[in-house]
């Protein structure tokens, strides 16, 4: 009985005698499948073996197929070509989702996806959801996107950069006249707030200092909508002013602001080693930039 015991073909024979095959060297093939020659010699003659004929001339000092050999490698690159098509369409059909709340920043974000997408051949699907971190938690998404400090063990969390901010006002306020503003005045403001994904509210200040009157709002639309009518002032990443995402909405850049830290965030031990790539990306864009 040969080495397979019952004849058995694997995956690694047909790769072994492809690679021997195509380089016409059993050393060449063992070094570009990083594996010793005398593995792969064992590997060929197993092959061999099971299918009972001879695949290789080894009379010469150049390895050659025979006409077995040759008949065998029309099929076996047919059916790698064939592996590689489906290996394709599955990756193709394997999306990453990444939640964000608004305005993804920029262009962090278009080189990240970009080069995502060209180097796994994965596809990146872009979530706009209220609550991206109930989102993660709940299997919606598979990373976030976050703005402000996120506190949770359960979670993992990747520091990208820091944001600047600046006040969002109605045009008909009286602050759309100024070139900006201090942080220090912003509480002297009513203060429109995102109470599930904004990052600045009356907790951004000591207790005495803190805004008198508090707008909540629940996402983006309704905080955008009281800024623009006039029912207090907004504090939003300075994207948005680049954006200019509201016609009654000005940007007065802001004096003296603590920056905002912006996060990725996905869950331990899910799709870890698409992740981690998707993590390193994301991090060399932002060096880039």
């Amino acid at each position: 009985m040969n080495e397979l015991g019952s004849g058995r073909v694997e995956l690694r024979h047909l790769r072994g005698f492809e690679a021997v095959a195509r380089l016409r060297s059993f050393t060449g093939a063992a070094a570009d499948l990083a594996i010793t020659q005398p593995a792969l010699s064992r590997t060929v003659r197993q092959l061999e073996d099971a299918l009972g004929v001879t695949l290789f001339d080894r009379s010469t000092r150049h390895v050659e197929l025979t006409a077995a050999g040759e008949t065998l490698l029309a099929h076996v690159e047919r059916a790698f070509a064939e592996l590689e098509r489906g290996f394709g369409a599955v990756r193709r059909e394997s999306s990453v989702r990444l939640g964000f709340s608004w305005l993804l920043p920029d262009p962090w974000a278009q080189r990240t996806v970009t080069r995502f997408e060209r180097e796994t051949g994965r596809s990146v699907d872009l979530v706009r959801t209220d609550d991206p971190l109930a989102a993660l938690q709940q299997g919606k998404v598979d990373l976030a996107v976050v703005r402000g400090p996120v506190r949770s063990s359960a979670l993992r969390v990747v520091h990208l950069f820091d944001e600047a901010r600046v006040a969002a006002c109605s045009v008909r306020s009286a602050l759309a006249g100024r070139e900006e503003l201090a942080w220090s005045e912003v509480p002297r403001w009513p203060l429109v707030v995102n109470i599930v994904s904004g990052t600045t509210g009356p907790w951004s200040w000591p207790p005495d200092e803190r805004p008198e009157t508090v707008v909540e709002t629940a996402n983006f639309d309704e905080w955008i909508e009281s800024v623009a009518a006039d029912r207090g002032i907004g504090i939003a990443p300075e994207v948005a002013m680049r954006r200019n995402i509201h016609p009654a909405v000005r940007f007065v850049p802001l004096r003296g602001a603590p920056p905002s830290p912006v996060t990725l965030v996905f869950l331990p031990h899910v799709h870890e080693a698409l992740l981690r790539r998707f993590v390193e990306i994301a991090l060399d864009a932002e060096e880039a930039g």
